[in-house]
Parts: structure tokens; C-alpha cells; sequence
């Protein structure tokens, strides 16, 4: 069975919905009669392990590789570049004349 559940009705019966959905049920949220989304139940996934993890961090951010050739990314270089709290302090405080 599906049920369908305007945004209002849906905040203020959250928890019965959440059982709802539990017990098999579909939940659809609407606005103005139109479906925005649906609850679905929770995924029972396996804990990744620390590698795992850092893999999926290294293919998300391998998509950067080619705008960053070139720069120095070491967390020295890094350092260097920062300018220094009572600089930064001071251009937040200047007001424009």
C-alpha cells in the first residue's frame, strides 16, 4: 500500500511515517499534489574500513588531478601562502572611503 502525504502533514506525522515504512509501507510526499519524494527504508550496509574509506575520497577528488598540475599542494606550500591573522584582522575592519 502507498501513502500519499502532503509536506504539512508529513512534519507533523513524521514518526508514524517512519513506522509506516518500517512495516513495508510506501510513503510519498507531496506538494501541491505532485510528488517531491518518498521515504524508503534505510539501507543495512557493512561499516566501510579506513581504506576503503580513503579510496572513495582519493577517486572523488581524482577528478581535481588536472586542475591542480603544476601547484604545489604540500601542506608547507600551503602555510606559506596564508596571510597572517592580524593582516586578514585588519582588512576586515577597513571600511571603504
Amino acid at each position: 500500500m502507498t501513502i500519499h502525504v502532503n509536506i504539512g502533514d508529513a512534519k507533523t506525522r513524521l514518526s508514524e511515517l517512519l513506522r509506516a515504512v518500517q512495516a513495508g509501507e510506501r510513503v510519498i510526499i507531496q506538494r501541491d499534489g505532485k510528488p517531491e519524494a518518498e521515504i524508503i527504508p534505510a539501507r543495512e550496509t557493512q561499516p566501510l574500513t579506513r581504506e576503503q574509506i580513503a579510496a572513495k575520497r582519493r577517486a572523488a577528488f581524482g577528478m581535481y588531478r588536472e586542475a591542480f598540475k603544476g601547484f604545489d599542494t604540500s601542506l608547507e606550500a600551503l602555510k606559506a601562502d596564508r596571510v597572517p591573522s592580524e593582516e586578514r584582522l585588519g582588512r576586515m575592519n577597513d571600511t571603504a572611503d
